[in-house]
């Protein structure tokens, strides 16, 4: 069972060397692909210094388009078994691959998602945050009749077999409800395990903000609606 692990990155200078090691540290068959969004500064050239390597494969975006622009490029490259995405800054942990394929690897799960809230380890951060990402996960429950704790989260991991007829559109942080909604309308098995978050700040480099949310909130009525 080959993993493929799909690292979106823009202007992650900072962290995007610690989190290739630490994915490279994780004991099973891998490939690790790294999608850079026209990064300016300083991520691109630190990629191609890694690609050099010849265990990570490096994809270039010549202009920024976003989060789910970047995934797809990723799962377009991706022949492992399973599809693990990684955000390349450094607040989800690679130590938790195992909790997160459990599911997946003893025939349960089709898609299982990394909880937030269901108890793991987590910097204390971002009342309103918090709060944003439960209404979210709320109102998207509600249109996909699942019960997730946890809609938002980057950790989502799942057979590559389930991308073949998923036709994912949306170009920034809309793929995570976009994900939720078209996995729900195929009934595909979908599980959550807790897991451990480092989350930071915005001088930290953190991006995504409330336009954000209020954009989810169209995207999930979009694609549960309209598409």
């Amino acid at each position: 069972m080959k993993l493929s692990i799909v690292i979106p990155a823009y202007n992650e200078v900072a962290t995007i060397e610690e989190i290739v090691a630490r994915v490279r540290a994780v004991d099973m068959p891998k490939e690790i692909l790294v999608v850079d969004d026209a990064s300016t500064d300083g991520t691109r050239q630190r990629l191609e210094q890694m690609a050099a390597a010849g265990d990570v494969k490096v994809l270039y975006h010549e202009r920024n388009q976003g989060k789910g622009a970047a995934l797809r490029t990723g799962f377009a490259a991706a022949t492992g078994d399973i599809v693990i995405v990684q955000d390349a800054d450094l607040e989800y942990d690679p130590r938790d691959y195992g909790a997160l394929l459990g599911p997946i690897l003893d025939g349960r799960a089709d898609v299982v998602y990394g909880s937030r809230f269901l108890g793991g380890p987590h910097r204390v951060l971002f009342f309103w945050h918090y709060v944003g990402n439960l209404m979210l996960t709320l109102f998207s429950n509600a249109l996909s009749n699942l019960n997730l704790s946890d809609m938002e989260t980057g950790y989502k991991v799942f057979r590559r077999a389930i991308l073949d007829g998923l036709r994912l559109r949306s170009n920034r942080f809309g793929f995570e409800p976009e994900f939720t909604v078209k996995i729900a309308r195929r009934r595909l098995r979908v599980y959550e395990v807790p897991i451990s978050y480092s989350g930071r700040t915005y001088e930290e480099g953190k991006k995504i903000t409330w336009r954000d949310g209020a954009a989810a909130v169209v995207t999930l009525l979009r694609f549960r609606f309209f598409d």
